[in-house]
């Protein structure tokens, strides 16, 4: 008996696990990757991505980060309306000569999951 109901609680956690709504779940990214071709070294370069809402409730874009200190992102300060899009500026300082490939992180509120998107270029000597 004991046995029919621990696989019960975990059979439920599981059920719940699955249940957690996804990053792609509430919104569409304009892009999910952008390539800034050629650039120089040491003169930095921007980037729009566009959110799109595509939920029935606003969405917080609670914070963003990256995979290293020469990428900047700036998260919209204000929510997405339902149906609305925002922008996340990504600003990218090619200090080092050669392919570069960085991750940008997306946490919106109340869900787990953060959103992965790419930058990607060549930096070359100037």
């Amino acid at each position: 008996m004991k046995k029919i109901a621990l696989m019960s609680v975990a059979f439920m956690f599981g059920l719940a696990a699955m249940a957690q709504p996804k990053a792609d779940d509430v919104m569409k990214m304009n892009t999910e990757k952008h390539d800034f071709g050629k650039i120089k070294q040491n003169v930095p370069v921007t980037y729009f991505f566009e959110i799109k809402n595509t939920s029935d409730r606003p969405i917080v874009v609670e914070n963003t980060s990256a995979s290293c200190g020469c990428t900047i992102p700036e998260k919209p300060e204000q929510p997405i309306e339902p149906g609305k899009s925002g922008k996340l500026k990504v600003e990218y300082n090619a200090s080092a000569v050669g392919v570069f490939n960085k991750e940008i992180y997306i946490k919106l509120a109340g869900i787990e999951q953060q959103k992965t998107i790419y930058i990607t270029g060549t930096v070359v000597a100037q």
